[in-house]
């Protein structure tokens, strides 16, 4: 993936939580690192990641009750085959059997870290193996 992290589909998502653009940043830059990553689509409640199939998205779905909410923050979702159990997990959803959808808010770029992006890794591999 070698598109800029911000671009102006990027800038238009994230109109009115500009402060939160540097979590974003840290976020697809190291997701763009990774080998491959086809590509993201910018749309209006959501930045989706794919492989050959989606497997993350960033969004300002508020995972949390407001006042458990950092100032600033921003919501990665992936899918996984089965529920991770962490208190990093703000919300894990099974749509349907061996479909996990979590949800994780972060407040802080320095929150985008090797155990975040090891899920991320994995709802990819997750995704890829999909028929």
């Amino acid at each position: 993936m070698d598109e800029a992290a911000i671009n102006e589909d990027v800038l238009r998502f994230f109109r009115g939580h500009e402060e939160a653009l540097p979590i974003y940043e840290a976020f697809h830059e190291r997701l763009a690192a990774e080998p491959g990553y086809e590509r993201r689509a910018v749309q209006k409640t959501q930045i989706s990641y794919y492989m050959r199939h989606f497997f993350a998205c960033v969004s300002f779905t508020p995972v949390r009750r407001k006042a458990y909410r950092p100032e600033i923050w921003l919501t990665v979702s992936f899918g996984l085959d089965h529920r991770i159990d962490s208190p990093r997990i703000d919300g894990a959803v099974e749509p349907y059997p061996n479909r996990w959808t979590h949800h994780v808010m972060l407040g802080d770029a320095a929150e985008v870290d090797d155990e975040l992006m090891a899920w991320i890794a994995e709802a990819a591999s997750f995704s890829a193996a999909k028929r």
